[in-house]
C-alpha cells in the first residue's frame, strides 16, 4: 500500500517525538546500535523542542547544524536503521499560500541533501481551525492538509517511506466515530497511496489496541496504519516513568499493520525495557498456519525478563558511558600519594563500607514500581493492597480482645515493612551501580519513591504503636518539605473535585472526618474502655502501673461533665477524649495527691486526654485540647497540668508539639510519673 519499487518491510523502531530535552548525538548513536542488535529498523526524528522541527520549521539548518544532522543520518544508515526526518508545520502554516508549500519543499530538500531518504509531515497537537485564506481555498481542514502533503511527497520523488500524522490521530478525537469521521474519510480518500498514516489507537495513550479497532481505521484510511505508540511516553507527567513491558497489543496485529514505533520516556536510558520488549513483540508475528497460536507467541512477562537480564549487564559494565574512569598510571598517581596508606579499621571501629552489587531482583522491583500508565507491577500492587489493609484494620486490631487478630495485623505490618526495606535496598544498590548515566536518568524517580515508601513505613509503625521519633514526623503539623509531595501542582489537584478518581489503585485512602463534641452520659462506658485500653498499651504487659490523679477521671465514679468534658468522634465512633477539672482538689483520692499540692497556685486545673491509635491526624486532637483549655480559662483557671507516664511517647510528643506545655519539676515524684503544665 505504500511506496513503489522496492518491497516493503514492517516498520519497527523508535520515535523521538516527546516534549522536553532532546536526546544527545551519543544517545541516538547508541540507540541505532541497539536497534540493529534487536532487529528494529526505523528511527523517526521528531523532537518537539528542536525549534527547526516545529516552531521555526521554515528556517533552514545552518552549516554546522546540517553537519550534525548529516552525521546522525549516516550513523543510522550504518546500522541499517531507516532515518525518517519529520517536520511539524501545523502551528502556523497557511496551506493556501504557495510560498508555504515552497518553504516545506525547500526545508525537506535540504535534509534530503544531507542523506535522508525518508520523511514525515506531522499535524498533531494543533488547533483544527483554518485561517480565512484557507477557508476560501479548501472545503475542510483535512482537504488542506492532504493537498499540501501530496504536493510535498511528489516533489521529493515519492520517497519509499513517507509518513503523515493526522490531527485526529486517535479514535477519541474522531467525531462522531472513526468510521463516520469526515476528517479521516477525507484523509483516506485523498492521500496518495504511497503515504502511510500514523495512529495512536483508541486514545492518545492507549491501554489496549485491538485487532477490531485496527480493522476499523484501516477501512477508513484505505491503508494499514503505522502505530505511534505512547504506552511508555511520560512527557505529560514529570513524576512518572514507565519501565514495564510492551503489552496489551496482541501479536495478531502485526500482519494488519504497516508498522509500530514507540514514543517512549523522555529520559533515554530507562527506555531499554520499552524498546527491547517492542523488539521481542515484533519478532512474535505468527507464521502461516499458526493463527490459532497467535496469543501464545508473545509473553510480556518473558519479554520483560529477557530485557531486564540484558539491562543488568549494561548497569554493571564500567565501560559504558558514564562509568568509572580508566585507572591512572604510576606517574598520574604520584601526586596523589600521601603518608596515610591504606586505611584499616581498628577493633572498635566501623567496618569499611562495601557496596552490594545490583541484582536482577532489584531491576525487577524497579520495573514493577514504574510499570505502565494503566497498571502497576505485581510488587507495587501488593504493596498498595497491604498498606490499604493495614490502614483499614488498624483500629480493629488495636481494639481486639482476640490476640490472634492483633497478631495477624502485626504480622502483615512486618511483611509490609520488609517490602519497604526491599525498596530502600534497591535504591542503595542502584545508587552504587557502575553505569552512572543510567543512574542519573533514574535518580529523581527512585529518590521520590524511596521517600514515599519511607513515609508509609513510618505511618504503619505509628499505627502499630512503634512510632519513635522518626515515625512521629508523619503526625507533625509542620513537616519538612520532603514530608509532602507534589508542590503547587499537587496542591491544585487536591483542591479539584475529581482528584484521585483516575488513580490506578481504585480504593485510595480517604481523609477521615472528625467531630469534637461534649461528653454525654451514654459515652461513659466507651470513654472508660478507651482509657483502660490505652493504660494497657502503655504498660506493655506490666501488671501494675504507677497511679495518676487523672486515672480517677475515667476509671471510677461519675466522669467530668459540662464544657470541660469533650470527646472525639469519627465514622467508627468515639476515638478519644479530653477531660478537665477546674479545681484539681476535687479529684478522687490518690496516693500521689500530696505531690501535686505545690502546683495548685499556678496550675489549679487537672486535665487528661487519650486518643486511639487510629487517630493519625493531629489536627482534631489539637482542636479538642484547645477547646478544653478555653473552657477551663472561662471557669477562672490560671493554668492546667496533666500527668503522663514517660513511656507514653505518643502523647508526650503531642503535648511537646503544642508548644504551650512545659515539663514541671516535681520534688519527690516517682520516676514513672511526669507532669506538664500550661498557663491560661
Amino acid at each position: 500500500m505504500s511506496g513503489i519499487g522496492a518491497p516493503q518491510r514492517f516498520i519497527s523502531g523508535v520515535v523521538e517525538g516527546f516534549y522536553g530535552r532532546p536526546w544527545t548525538m551519543e544517545q541516538r548513536t547508541q540507540l541505532f546500535k541497539r536497534e540493529q542488535t534487536w532487529g528494529l529498523n526505523t528511527y523517526l526524528y521528531a523532537p518537539k523542542d528542536d525549534y527547526k522541527h516545529r516552531m521555526y520549521w521554515r528556517d533552514l539548518y545552518s552549516a554546522e547544524e546540517g553537519e550534525h544532522l548529516r552525521a546522525l543520518i549516516s550513523a543510522a544508515h550504518r546500522r541499517d536503521v531507516d532515518f525518517i526526518y519529520a517536520l511539524s508545520p501545523g502551528l502556523d502554516i497557511t496551506f493556501s499560500n504557495p510560498k508555504e508549500a515552497s518553504a516545506l519543499q525547500r526545508k525537506l530538500a535540504q535534509v534530503q541533501g544531507l542523506g535522508c531518504r525518508s520523511f514525515s509531515l506531522l499535524f498533531d497537537d494543533i488547533e483544527a481551525e483554518m485561517c480565512p485564506a484557507d477557508g476560501e481555498a479548501f472545503s475542510s481542514f483535512a482537504h488542506a492538509q492532504v493537498a499540501v502533503t501530496n504536493q510535498v511527497y511528489l516533489h521529493l520523488g515519492r520517497p519509499h517511506t513517507f509518513l503523515f500524522c493526522p490531527t485526529d490521530y486517535c479514535a477519541a478525537f474522531c467525531t462522531p466515530s472513526v468510521s463516520q469521521s469526515a476528517y479521516l474519510l477525507t484523509v483516506g480518500a485523498g492521500l496518495l497511496p504511497g503515504i502511510d498514516v500514523l495512529w495512536t489507537g483508541p486514545k492518545v495513550v492507549s491501554h489496549v489496541i485491538s485487532v477490531e479497532s485496527i480493522d476499523e481505521v484501516t477501512s477508513v484510511l484505505k491503508r494499514a496504519p503505522v502505530i505511534w505508540d505512547n504506552i511508555h511516553a511520560n512527557d505529560y507527567d514529570p513524576q512518572r516513568l514507565f519501565m514495564g513491558p510492551f503489552k496489551d497489543r496482541p501479536s495478531a496485529l502485526i500482519p494488519k499493520l504497516r508498522g509500530v514505533l514507540t514514543n517512549p520516556n523522555c529520559e533515554f536510558h530507562p527506555n531499554f525495557v520499552a524498546i527491547h520488549t517492542l523488539a521481542t513483540w515484533c519478532r512474535s508475528a505468527p507464521s502461516a498456519g499458526e493463527s490459532g497460536q497467535e496469543e501464545q507467541s508473545y509473553s510480556p512477562q518473558k519479554a520483560l525478563s529477557l530485557a531486564l537480564t540484558d539491562w543488568l549487564q549494561v548497569f554493571l559494565n564500567p565501560d559504558q558511558p558514564g562509568g568509572p574512569q580508566k585507572k591512572k598510571g604510576p606517574r598520574d598517581e604520584e601526586a596523589m600519594q600521601t603518608e596515610v596508606g591504606v586505611y584499616v579499621p581498628g577493633p572498635g571501629d566501623h567496618p569499611l563500607y562495601t557496596a552490594e552489587p545490583l541484582t536482577l531482583a532489584d531491576l525487577n522491583l524497579l520495573s514493577e514500581l514504574f510499570y505502565l500508565p494503566y497498571e502497576y507491577g505485581p510488587g507495587a500492587r501488593s504493596m498498595l493492597q497491604q498498606l490499604d489493609w493495614l490502614r483499614a484494620h488498624s483500629t480493629a486490631a488495636a481494639a481486639a480482645a482476640d490476640k490472634d487478630q492483633s497478631a495477624e495485623w502485626h504480622s502483615q505490618a512486618q511483611a509490609f515493612d520488609q517490602m519497604c526495606e526491599a525498596v530502600v535496598q534497591m535504591f542503595t544498590r542502584l545508587s552504587n551501580a557502575p553505569n552512572r548515566r543510567i543512574l542519573y536518568d533514574l535518580y529523581d524517580y527512585i529518590c521520590d519513591i524511596k521517600s514515599g515508601v519511607g513515609l508509609a513505613r513510618a505511618h504503619i509503625k505509628t499505627l502499630g504503636g512503634r512510632g519513635a521519633c522518626p515515625s512521629a514526623q508523619v503526625l507533625n503539623l509542620d513537616p519538612e518539605p520532603w514530608g509532602f509531595r507534589g508542590g503547587l501542582s499537587g496542591e491544585i489537584q487536591r483542591m479539584l473535585p475529581c482528584h484521585g478518581n483516575r488513580d490506578l489503585f481504585r480504593t485510595p485512602p480517604m481523609t477521615a472526618v472528625y467531630t469534637v463534641r461534649p461528653l454525654r452520659p451514654d459515652d461513659t462506658v466507651t470513654v472508660q474502655r478507651i482509657g483502660e485500653e490505652m493504660q494497657r498499651e502503655e504498660g506493655g504487659g506490666a501488671t501494675t502501673l504507677q497511679p495518676l490523679m487523672s486515672d480517677g477521671l475515667f476509671s471510677s465514679g461519675p466522669l467530668a461533665s459540662g464544657p470541660c468534658a469533650l470527646v472525639l468522634e469519627d465514622e467508627e465512633g468515639l476515638c478519644g477524649y479530653a477531660l478537665g477539672l477546674p479545681d484539681a482538689s476535687h479529684a478522687p483520692p490518690n496516693t500521689q495527691r500530696a505531690l501535686w499540692d505545690s502546683l495548685a497556685a499556678v496550675y489549679p486545673s487537672l486535665i487528661t486526654m487519650q486518643l486511639l491509635p487510629r487517630v493519625t491526624d493531629p489536627a482534631p486532637a489539637k482542636r479538642m485540647i484547645g477547646c478544653l483549655l478555653s473552657s477551663l480559662k472561662s471557669c477562672g483557671s490560671r493554668g492546667a497540668f496533666c500527668e503522663l507516664r514517660p513511656n507514653d511517647r505518643r502523647m508526650l510528643d503531642f503535648y511537646a508539639k503544642l508548644g504551650s506545655f512545659k515539663t514541671l519539676p516535681l520534688a519527690g515524684a516517682p520516676q514513672e510519673v511526669m507532669a506538664l503544665g500550661a498557663a491560661l
